[in-house]
């Protein structure tokens, strides 16, 4: 079974592509750290084998253990409100985040 981190699990596109991928026999790790995502998105997959949900801000060291193939980098504040309450954080998610996971990849040697 492929196995597939989806950031901003909670959010929007991310809980949409945590579906997605279920349907398509994945084994799917939801990450987000719920800044501006919501767990009601998500609740329904809780119970599945084939899901398991991280709760950890990827602006800090990511690791996941096992094997990974792919990664699907969505977590960011996606609203011009957002940006403007935590700019800060939205760069770091941009910047930081991206480069820890470009790391993670390249150490599982999953596409990203």
């Amino acid at each position: 079974m492929k196995k597939i981190l989806i950031t901003g699990a909670a959010g929007f596109l991310g809980s949409h592509l945590c579906d997605r991928f279920i349907k398509e026999g994945f084994h799917v790790i939801g990450m987000d750290n719920l800044i501006t995502g919501d767990l009601e998105n998500i609740k329904h997959l809780f119970p599945l084998e084939q899901f398991e949900f991280h709760h950890h801000d990827v602006t800090k060291f990511v690791h996941v253990s096992g094997k990974l193939d792919y990664i699907l980098h969505f977590a960011s504040p996606a609203s011009p409100i957002d940006y403007l309450k935590i700019p800060i954080k939205t760069l770091k998610v941009g910047s930081l985040g991206t480069l820890n996971l470009l790391g993670l990849a390249k150490e599982k040697g999953a596409e990203f």
